[in-house]
């Protein structure tokens, strides 16, 4: 049985092509991303936020395959992004990575992160498919 997310979009709410307003995740195992950054292999931090920012989400998608998921199993994202970058240009950059697979999101703007340059972090919640 392969487990799927259904997509909430009440028509009292704007319908979004990149979000859903909510996901219903069925019974299965779940996986939660820690955050990551826009780091290499080697850990390297990137230069500038659209590179960091794809490399991020390159981190995510790393993270789901290991666990034997994808994007289209993700419930939720979290992005949080230093306070002054342009989001459009970060979510450009993602989507370029990440695709069309909507799911519930939140971007929180913040003073800073952990590691000094760190740019964006994005963090996620998926089932894993039996």
């Amino acid at each position: 049985m392969t487990a799927k997310t259904t997509h909430l979009d009440p028509e009292e709410l704007p319908r979004s092509p990149a979000f859903a307003q909510g996901v219903i995740a069925p019974a299965a195992r779940t996986l939660y991303v820690g955050g990551q950054l826009g780091t290499d292999s080697s850990g390297n931090l990137l230069d500038g936020f659209e590179a960091q920012s794809t490399q991020a989400m390159r981190n995510v998608l790393t993270v789901l395959a290991a666990a034997g998921t994808g994007p289209e199993h993700v419930v939720k994202l979290n992005i949080y992004l230093v306070s002054g970058v342009d989001a459009q240009v970060g979510y450009a950059a993602s989507r370029s990575v990440w695709g069309d697979h909507r799911t519930a999101i939140t971007v929180v703007s913040t003073a800073g992160h952990a590691r000094p340059g760190a740019l964006v972090e994005i963090d996620a919640v998926a089932i894993i498919p039996e």
